[in-house]
């Protein structure tokens, strides 16, 4: 059965249109409350939402749509992806759903499920949701209709887990750490956090108003973050994304640490404490052959999947591994929690730089990254890359690496576009290999 509305992350795409209206959500949470409608139990799903306008609608065609088939709803307002996760497998929900296009632009929304355990469905659970969509709902009786609560607490609930990661032997008293929270899902839990740990702390992206989210804040966009470090002369910069879901780190040089760095410094520090399990850390195939190699380094291992945080997670549970994550700041520390957390992150390194008294820039220099250049081309539909002009060219780039680079060329699962990557130690081979695939793939 081909996916019509499940991508690499959940549901998601343009405000008020397919499949992103409120009739189709209504539609998910009718079949996704079937779904998990099992035993004779009163049925609870946990609904958190970033702060994008479209949330509230979203969340009430939702709350329609479980409600419908005789399923209670918790409603949490705005709240972290890892924090809706965490509260599902507390409140012994049956499912919860995070509102999130995460790091996407305010117009975009999205509908990320999550089964009891707390974890992300997997693609069987999600293709038997799909089928469901397709038939028409069986809807509750009058009288098992489900009821709808708000919960208050729930912030002061993440932020105390949140802090339990953090060693209790240690505090962030004269640590000063500049945040953005890209007037996201972090808003108010992120600088609370710190704050109680004992940092000084600089908060940026914490005023929300419904179409500023991710708008020049936050991780895909660090820049005024890395000048209020530099200004501020903070220890350092934690930037999160839309659903607080990925870090990216700045130290107090104001360089950007990207998510390779990070994975290199938590996995290391668990190998010393006898800490790490698996052996080896998972990664996708976006991760810089610079890891790879400083993990051989240290005797760890690095598995590879394809991107995206959820297949990242199936092999680190398979291979019974507690470190993972992506290039893109998704850390995934299953030690802690059952998805990637940017503040459970970013408490990890903050820790490592108070255990070890060095500052951000040396701790955070892992590496050296190996020449890697990743180009975007939007497409229009169709399959650019069955082509015979666009596989030539590819397999002539994948001889000229073989043995020097790595070539890795792939959809991206949540927009119209082909993302062309290569790494290698010549940077001019580098270039001149992705741009000929780019080209090739635009006159496609």
């Amino acid at each position: 059965m081909t996916r019509k509305f499940f991508g690499t992350d959940g549901i998601r795409g343009l405000t008020n249109s397919e499949p992103m209206t409120a009739e189709t959500a209504l539609r998910v949470g009718q079949a996704a409350g079937a779904h998990f409608l099992r035993g004779d139990h009163r049925h609870r799903v946990l609904i958190g939402k970033d702060t994008r306008l479209s949330g509230y609608m979203m969340e009430s065609a939702l709350v329609a749509g479980f409600t419908s088939v005789g399923m209670d709803v918790v409603l949490v307002g705005p709240m972290p992806t890892p924090a809706v996760a965490m509260l599902t497998k507390s409140m012994r929900a049956d499912l919860g759903v995070m509102i999130s296009a995460s790091h996407n632009p305010y117009r975009d929304n999205g509908i990320k499920l999550f089964g009891p355990d707390g974890y992300k469905l997997s693609d069987a659970g999600e293709m038997a949701i799909e089928r469901r969509l397709e038939k028409e709902p069986k809807l509750a009786k009058p009288e098992d209709i489900g009821r709808a609560k708000r919960i208050d607490d729930a912030s002061g609930r993440y932020v105390h887990f949140a802090k339990s990661t953090f060693p209790e032997r240690l505090r962030l008293d004269g640590v000063k750490v500049v945040v953005d929270c890209a007037n996201g899902a972090a808003y108010n839990v992120a600088p609370q956090a710190l704050w109680e740990l004992g940092a000084d702390v600089v908060a940026l992206g914490v005023s929300p108003n419904g179409v500023n989210i991710n708008d020049r804040c936050g991780s895909t966009a660090p820049q005024v973050l890395q000048e209020r470090v530099l200004a501020e002369r903070a220890h350092l910069g934690l930037a999160l994304d839309g659903d607080a879901d990925r870090l990216i780190v700045v130290d107090e040089k104001g360089r950007l640490i990207d998510g390779d760095q990070l994975m290199a410094l938590i996995a290391i520090e668990q190998a010393r404490m006898g800490k790490l399990t698996g052996g080896a850390v998972v990664a996708t195939v976006m991760s810089n052959l610079g890891l790879e190699r400083r993990l051989w380094e240290a005797g760890i291992g690095l598995i590879r999947t394809k991107v995206g945080d959820r297949y990242v997670l199936e092999e680190m549970r398979a291979r019974g591994c507690n470190v993972g994550g992506e290039q893109s700041g998704h850390i995934i520390l299953t030690d802690h929690a059952t998805t990637g957390d940017g503040l459970v992150a970013g408490l990890q390194i903050l820790a490592a730089m108070v255990e070890a008294g060095r500052p951000a820039s040396e701790l955070l220099n892992q590496f050296d990254p190996v020449p890697q250049l990743l180009k975007n081309v939007r497409f229009n539909g169709g399959a650019p890359l069955e082509t015979k002009a666009v596989k030539a060219r590819i397999a002539v780039a994948e001889a000229e690496l073989e043995g020097r680079g790595r070539l890795v060329i792939r959809k991206s699962g949540t927009e119209a576009l082909i993302r062309v990557m290569a790494e290698g130690d010549d940077p001019a081979m580098v270039e001149r290999l992705v741009d000929d695939i780019c080209e090739a793939v635009a006159a496609a």
